[in-house]
């Protein structure tokens, strides 16, 4: 389907589009920017722009920074939800806030059969089970 004419005219047209909206994005740019047209750019020096810092002074920063805060106490804070991944619940048994009720019902259901495929039945063995049993063995 690529190659049918209504696909070739369509990329045509997009590769037109592309042309004049880049040099309108560069006009816009260069405006913003406030670069001439017909004149160079000059950079000023970057001590104007920033101020360069030492390494060594924003870690000596950061270490007071932390022995100021040793002194208040923090609230605590729970760790947050733990969710199962099997299961899909936290550890409270509830859901994930981003899941509809329509999955929630159906991973129910999921559950309840797979809880009925694992557990045994108290039910005896007729006669052909048995039998079946010891044919197996």
């Amino acid at each position: 389907m690529a190659k049918s004419l209504r696909s070739k005219w369509k990329r045509k047209c997009r590769a037109v589009k592309r042309e004049r909206y880049g040099a309108k994005e560069l006009a816009k740019l260069k405006k913003t920017l406030g670069i001439d047209e017909n004149g160079d750019v000059e950079m000023s020096e970057i001590t104007e722009i920033a101020t360069v810092v030492n390494a060594n002074d924003i870690k000596d920063s950061a270490k007071a920074k932390e022995s100021d805060n040793a002194d208040v106490e923090e609230m605590e804070v729970d760790s947050g939800r733990v969710y199962n991944k099997k299961t899909l619940r936290d550890q409270y048994g509830n859901y994930p806030v981003w899941m509809n009720r329509r999955k929630i019902l159906k991973h129910k259901k999921g559950r309840a059969k797979a809880a009925k495929g694992t557990t045994k039945t108290n039910k005896r063995l007729t006669r052909r089970q048995k039998k079946a049993l010891k044919e197996k063995k």
